[in-house]
């Protein structure tokens, strides 16, 4: 599951791909906070860190504000899910950037939970690591179903 913070992350920086396709200028965190629906006190943090890897700017003056200095296509949504929310992997063992053998193991080789995870993650790793903020700008129809679809407590699924 990703955190709260990385879907302001994603909202924040939907509302800035839109804003570069549109008219290009910079928007306030004011302005940011308003259209994504996010509180304006957590954004400051989580655009600072943004921008310190280099996807958007931040200009001062009067007509300052953030932008988007990347296309929306090149921006992965691994790598700021890394960034926001640590490593992805499900297992510390499995992990690529930041691997730790898992203390009650004795056998990673032999380990089944390893390798059902495992299974599971690289399928997930595949298909994460193809995605774009571009992706969540232009809302796929497979997205739009299962946000549409009904939720159901966890006992009363299958």
């Amino acid at each position: 599951m990703i955190t709260q913070k990385m879907k302001y992350a994603l909202k924040a920086l939907m509302v800035l791909a839109e804003e570069r396709a549109a008219e290009r200028r910079a928007l306030r965190i004011e302005d940011i906070a308003a259209r994504s629906g996010t509180p304006k006190r957590f954004l400051e943090h989580i655009l600072l860190d943004i921008r310190n890897a280099g996807y958007i700017a931040s200009l001062r003056g009067r007509s300052g504000g953030y932008l988007l200095i990347k296309e929306p296509s090149q921006i992965p949504l691994s790598e700021l899910l890394r960034m926001i929310d640590g490593p992805i992997a499900p297992l510390p063992c499995l992990s690529r950037r930041s691997y730790q053998p898992c203390e009650d193991c004795t056998d990673e080789a032999a380990c089944r939970i390893r390798k059902v995870f495992a299974e599971i993650f690289w399928s997930y790793l595949l298909l994460i690591e193809s995605l774009t903020l571009a992706d969540l700008v232009r809302t796929p129809a497979a997205a739009e179903q299962i946000m549409a679809a009904p939720t159901q407590p966890a006992a009363e699924q299958d």
